[in-house]
């Protein structure tokens, strides 16, 4: 049997790390929070959570990525990327291909701490539905420089559609996990989504997952002082994101190195 290379042992690795993931993610945990607060959500809270989420996610991808970039160099992201791709090329070892990655964890970790601390503040003055459009923007913001760190351009619509799907596996569990985890893996290795929806659609879908997550959070976080709790879990929210994100763009950079 031949020997592996790095790539192939890094790419191993990270299909080991999707199935952990998956296995891990199998059956949602009971929340002793959200149970305290199951009866004292009103009824029409997670409908307002609904549009309020597809709103900003709309409004973002129409006019807001403009302003998004101000807050980062996306030139010198892209020039990053090229040299350490440049130098995983010619190097092929372990370390080289690692370094993207690593990068790209580093750079989420200031973008977490940014929204918790933000849902905290919010929270603490009763502040909770008007952090959604904060928290959406925060988070963009961080699937923006993650797949520009990858080398991919997240301006073009099938990049948005897949930034919608990894927001919704990170929120997803079970056999809906699975489904969704199989249609982006469909777009990895194949360049299309398996039964394809438009980005509207996939806008409602990820809103749904959002606000079906973080609706007792979110409903904490309107009361004053005791919000600042639920605000603060913006940051978990967050790092469960930048998990599932950075682990599917690590996976989908190796696939496309190995195609090359």
């Amino acid at each position: 049997m031949p020997k592996l290379t790095p790539l192939h042992i890094e790419y191993r690795k990270a299909c080991a790390r999707e199935l952990k993931f998956l296995e891990k993610r199998s059956k949602k945990k009971d929340n002793g929070l959200t149970k305290m607060l199951a009866d004292k959500v009103p009824a029409g809270l997670q409908s307002t959570l609904d549009k309020a989420f597809e709103k900003s996610f709309a409004l973002i991808f129409e006019k807001g990525t403009g302003l998004i970039e101000k807050t980062y160099d996306k030139e010198k992201i892209r020039q990053d990327f090229r040299l350490d791709d440049y130098i995983a090329t010619v190097k092929n070892d372990k370390k080289s291909l690692k370094t993207i990655s690593a990068k790209a964890d580093r750079s989420s970790l200031g973008n977490t701490l940014v929204s918790g601390v933000s849902g905290a503040g919010m929270g603490f003055v009763g502040i909770g539905l008007p952090d959604i459009a904060v928290f959406t923007a925060l988070m963009l913001k961080n699937l923006y420089q993650l797949s520009a760190k990858y080398g991919y351009d997240y301006e073009k619509e099938e990049e948005k559609q897949f930034i919608l799907m990894l927001i919704q596996g990170a929120f997803s569990y079970g056999e809906q996990l699975l489904e969704i985890n199989d249609r982006i893996n469909s777009f990895i290795h194949n360049k299309v989504f398996l039964n394809g929806i438009n980005i509207s659609e996939n806008i409602t879908k990820t809103a749904a997952c959002l606000s079906s997550e973080m609706l007792y959070l979110k409903f904490l976080q309107g009361i004053p002082l005791v919000g600042a709790v639920g605000g603060g879990y913006d940051a978990v929210y967050m790092n469960r994101i930048n998990s599932y994100a950075n682990m599917k763009y690590n996976y989908r950079y190796l696939n496309g190195r190995l195609r090359r």
